[in-house]
């Protein structure tokens, strides 16, 4: 008989360590034995990750084995992707992502892209250590509905502010919503610096884009 809870753990632990290989068949061993491929991601890959992220805190570990985790996990992503039961959104909508300048840690933001791309968004994916002023740039040009900002070093988190001021300064900030993460982002600063939410998980990013969007295209009247 198949132990699930067994697999998880190996699953988590296989991520910790940075074992592509073993992760990827673990995913395989999960589909095969009816483990939900969602709550895999942003359950069980999510834990593993805040170990990683507290080990790294700590100065237990350093950036090699953050990026050979990220990358256990975001390969084990692509096999459970294609099994991710999520909601399809309704309102077609734009996503721009990307973890501010200075910060090369992409693991939630990747984990958010699955969830949103999964969900039916479009996701333009800026990708790590992005220049604060590409947000602005993108956001206008691909006439972006949400700019969504990841930070896990806390000495990077002032960008954020930065990115939502700049958005003022080019009158564009009523046009879009501001979701930002990373574990030193708790809720009560991300709404000091104007953000409008600050998704507890991957999973919970996808609710809280459909209920910004829905209030947005109201605010909005639905023009850029």
């Amino acid at each position: 008989m198949v132990n699930k809870d067994e697999i998880i753990s190996k699953f988590k632990e296989a991520i910790i360590i940075g074992d592509e290989e073993a992760a990827v068949r673990l995913a395989k061993e999960a589909i095969a034995a009816g483990l939900d491929a969602y709550e895999m991601v942003t359950k069980y890959g999510g834990e593993a990750m805040e170990v990683i992220n507290k080990q790294y805190e700590e100065k237990k570990i350093f950036v090699p084995e953050v990026l050979l985790a990220a990358n256990a996990l975001s390969a084990a992503v692509e096999i459970l992707k294609p099994h991710m039961k999520v909601e399809k959104t309704s309102i077609p909508a734009k996503v721009v992502l990307g973890v501010v300048e200075g910060d090369i840690h992409d693991i939630g933001k990747n984990l958010v892209k699955i969830m949103l791309s999964s969900a039916g968004f479009e996701v333009i994916d800026l990708g790590r250590d992005v220049p604060l002023q590409k947000f602005i740039e993108v956001a206008k040009q691909e006439k972006a509905d949400v700019v969504g900002m990841s930070a896990l070093m806390s000495t990077t988190m002032p960008g954020m502010k930065k990115v939502i001021d700049m958005l003022k300064d080019a009158g564009i900030r009523n046009k879009v919503k501001v979701i930002v993460g990373g574990a030193p982002v708790t809720e009560e600063w991300a709404l000091s610096i104007g953000a409008d939410a600050r998704p507890k998980d991957a999973s919970a990013a996808v609710g809280i884009t459909k209920q910004l969007v829905e209030k947005l295209r109201k605010e909005r009247g639905d023009s850029w």
